[in-house]
């Protein structure tokens, strides 16, 4: 009998075809739950419900040296650049991120994927340490988040949760924030007047680009893991799981930039496709641990650098061993 294993993951379109089962992992039939990613990660890293799971980069790194229950595979559902995702209040005067230094910052939680690039980033790039700001922990549109997993910091980095009834969009809006980094848009944002918060940078993409020029770096928010002892009872999964999610990108993927037939109700869906192959190549979202060793690296050593990860791992050090080697004829 072939068996069937459970897979939480947003259903992208790189992983569409995971979902719908026009790709299978070779001698497995995929459960594909296509829920929110913060359902997703809080239900694996508490209760470890699934067999596979997408899951953010940040947090896997945490539970390496807290049991190791999890594998990954060098697979990477989500990567967004994050200067776009630092925002203030529309009539903030702030324009640059060292003007933060002195300031608070809200976030949903200190640990966060988005985060530890967004406070990596400022730090090198714009002259933010992590440090110069404090940190309030909470809810970005609902009360009572709060970090999945516990954290020991170090005594200069200064982390607070908000009230329980309080939410960072609130504050923010009511100027006891300075800014907010998160990966979602706060919800007043979403209003077509933008809802009395901005981005911080005026032109968020050109940074972003011009932050790509200069690094290399499409930043990594999540990667797929399989549960341990799930994958200690099938040490196939992991190459065989990596095998289908390159099929199922190639898939998802086709046909982005086509013009014939719009596959996406965006009309200029296909100017955007030529301009980021003219600026990333032919393979803009690679997979495989070599295409992203740099990007790893950095996000390591901010990890290590931010007082989360125990210490400086090697990107090597992340992924099942099954996964970094193939058989050559």
């Amino acid at each position: 009998m072939t068996p069937v294993f459970t897979m939480a993951c947003r259903a992208y379109d790189r992983m569409e075809p995971l979902r719908d089962g026009t790709v299978r992992p070779g001698g497995a039939e995929l459960n594909f739950l296509d829920l929110p990613v913060e359902e997703t990660f809080f239900r694996m890293l508490r209760f470890g419900e699934f067999d596979i799971a997408e899951l953010s980069l940040s947090s896997y790194v945490l539970t390496l040296d807290r049991g190791a229950p999890f594998v990954a595979v060098p697979v990477f559902p989500s990567r967004a650049f994050r200067h776009s995702a630092i925002y203030v209040r529309a009539d903030s005067p702030l324009t640059d991120p060292a003007e933060l230094a002195g300031g608070t910052v809200g976030v949903p939680e200190y640990q966060i994927t988005a985060a530890v690039w967004i406070r990596g980033i400022l730090a090198e790039h714009h002259g933010l340490g992590v440090a110069e700001v404090r940190y309030r922990t909470g809810g970005l549109d609902g009360p009572g988040r709060v970090e999945k997993l516990a954290l020991s910091l170090p005594p200069d980095i200064e982390v607070t949760p908000i009230g329980s009834g309080e939410t960072l969009s609130r504050l923010l809006l009511d100027g006891e924030l300075d800014a907010v980094y998160s990966a979602r848009n706060p919800g007043p944002f979403n209003a077509p007047d933008g809802g009395g918060i901005r981005r911080l940078f005026p032109d968020p993409e050109a940074v972003e680009r011009a932050y790509l020029a200069r690094t290399g770096i499409f930043p990594i928010m999540h990667t797929l893991v399989i549960r341990r002892e799930v994958y200690q009872r099938n040490r196939w999964l992991a190459r065989e799981l990596v095998k289908a999610c390159e099929r199922a990108k190639r898939a998802g993927l086709a046909g982005l930039g086509e013009t014939a037939s719009l596959r996406y109700a965006l009309p200029w869906l296909w100017a955007e496709v030529e301009r980021t192959r003219r600026a990333m190549g032919e393979d803009w979202w690679p997979y495989g641990l070599e295409p992203n060793r740099p990007t790893l690296e950095t996000f390591l050593r901010y990890s290590h650098e931010q007082g989360l990860a125990a210490r400086r791992y090697d990107p090597e050090e992340l992924f099942a061993p099954e996964t970094l080697e193939e058989v050559v004829v």
